[in-house]
């Protein structure tokens, strides 16, 4: 990929990323100033803009005659493809499969691109390895240390202060670490908290975590941030947080949470053409070095196809 293009679909993204928020909440004047400041930064992001906003509006107003006739004639278009993609991207909203958006990267301290896993050292000696297209806040005061994980993944080795605890959170799910080194995850409406060593305390209002529950070496967690359902289990040491080494370690997870993990270190978009198969479970270890033949793995027992379109969108759809 040229350099020229990587920054056309940065770009692009960057757009895609504002027409959504801004659809999701019209009347926000912060969204809205967001979008103006955006576009006024040069002709080639008022070029972007109107190319984003014409496949956006086109897929909301013809997206369903292109599927009948699809159907009729049993052939699906590249362009129906595209179109349905970014519908689906309007649909899923803040589920989408995709990196921090610009609202977020703005609330971080430390962010992260496609592909990238980053080590930060935070001010009490703290080791934060941060995944990809992940982003962290952080919060310090006297009598407690806070980070909370806005997006991605991230694996805290965290330093000794009897004085301050450490806790991480992701959105009202909060991990508070007793001399301990833990993995959290936030990936398709998915909370996971794994611990590599020491101990963490669980905790989440309004679900089966409302008192909090802890967990020792090797165990895991999983809280599903629409139902409230909690999974557990055990892993050996070594498989926590082994995308830190190039793979994802599943066990009974949904392929939506698995895509989006792997999708981190895919560029550009992926979509699914219908959001109900990322519903399935699945269990295995995937590789990351090649991101599509990751997804090929996942998807494929449930017969899933994997169709990278462009650069900057990948298709997950039934056979």
């Amino acid at each position: 990929m040229t350099k020229q293009a990587s920054q056309d679909d940065k770009l692009f993204e960057e757009a895609l990323d504002l027409i959504i928020r801004l659809q999701g909440d019209p009347a926000n004047p912060v969204a809205r100033e967001l979008v103006q400041r955006w576009r006024a930064r040069g002709p080639e992001y008022e070029a972007v803009w109107s190319e984003v906003a014409e496949i956006h509006g086109m897929a909301g107003q013809v997206l369903e005659d292109r599927r009948k006739a699809a159907q009729e004639t049993n052939v699906v278009s590249r362009r129906t493809v595209i179109t349905g993609g970014i519908a689906g991207l309007a649909v899923l909203g803040a589920g989408a499969l995709y990196g921090p958006d610009v609202l977020v990267r703005l609330r971080a301290d430390y962010t992260t691109a496609t592909a990238e896993v980053r080590n930060v050292v935070l001010s009490d000696g703290t080791v934060v390895t941060l995944g990809p297209d992940s982003a962290i806040q952080t919060d310090f005061m006297p009598s407690l240390r806070r980070v909370r994980l806005l997006s991605g993944m991230a694996f805290f080795d965290v330093a000794k202060d009897s004085a301050r605890p450490f806790q991480a959170t992701v959105d009202d799910m909060t991990a508070t670490a007793l001399g301990t080194a833990f993995d959290v995850s936030s990936d398709a409406g998915f909370i996971s908290v794994s611990v590599h060593d020491g101990l963490v305390e669980v905790a989440a209002p309004d679900s089966p975590l409302a008192l909090g529950e802890r967990l020792a070496q090797g165990q895991w967690l999983a809280l599903d941030a629409k139902t409230h359902a909690v999974e557990r289990g055990h892993r050996e040491r070594g498989q926590i947080a082994a995308w830190r080494d190039g793979l994802i370690v599943s066990e009974r997870d949904t392929i939506s949470s698995v895509v989006a993990r792997i999708a981190r270190w895919q560029p550009g978009r992926i979509v699914f053409a219908d959001p109900r198969f990322g519903a399935e479970r699945i269990s295995g270890v995937f590789d990351l070095h090649d991101p599509i033949t990751a997804l090929e793995a996942v998807v494929h027992p449930y017969g899933g196809r994997v169709r990278q379109l462009s650069s900057w969108l990948t298709i997950i759809s039934p056979i």
